[in-house]
C-alpha cells in the first residue's frame, strides 16, 4: 500500500511576514482528514490522535525539553531578549519585555523533501 503526501486542501492565501509563498493553506481539519485517510482510521480517531500529539509537543516544551521527531524536526524553546519597540499608532517608544518563544528547526529529510 503506497501511502500518498499530497494534500488537497482548499485555495487561501498565505499571509507572510518577509516574503510571498505560493501553495495553500491547510487547517486542522483538512489535516485530520489526511492522517485519517492514509493511516486508514476514523476521522475521530485521527483527530484525538492529532491533538493528543499537539499536547505531548506543547507539554514537553512547557518542561524546557526537545522534541525531535528524526526526519522531519526539532521543537524547542527560544529566548527572546527585551528590547525598545515604538508603538505604531502613537511612536511612542514602548518596552517589549523578554519572552520565550517556541521554535521549530527543520530536519534534512524535511529540507530535502520541500526542495
Amino acid at each position: 500500500m503506497a501511502v500518498h503526501t499530497k494534500f488537497e486542501p482548499t485555495p487561501k492565501s498565505i499571509p507572510t511576514r518577509h516574503h510571498t509563498c505560493k501553495g495553500t493553506i491547510v487547517n486542522k481539519s483538512e489535516l485530520i482528514d489526511a492522517i485519517a485517510r492514509h493511516a486508514d482510521i476514523s476521522k475521530a480517531a485521527a483527530g484525538r490522535a492529532l491533538d493528543a500529539t499537539v499536547n505531548s509537543i506543547r507539554g514537553s516544551l512547557k518542561k524546557g525539553d526537545i522534541v525531535t521527531l528524526v526526519g522531519f524536526g526539532s521543537f524547542f524553546v527560544g529566548k527572546r531578549t527585551a528590547r525598545q519597540g515604538r508603538n505604531p499608532r502613537t511612536g511612542a517608544a514602548i518596552k517589549i519585555r523578554a519572552a520565550k518563544v517556541p521554535k521549530f528547526r527543520a530536519g534534512k529529510a524535511l529540507k530535502d523533501a520541500v526542495n
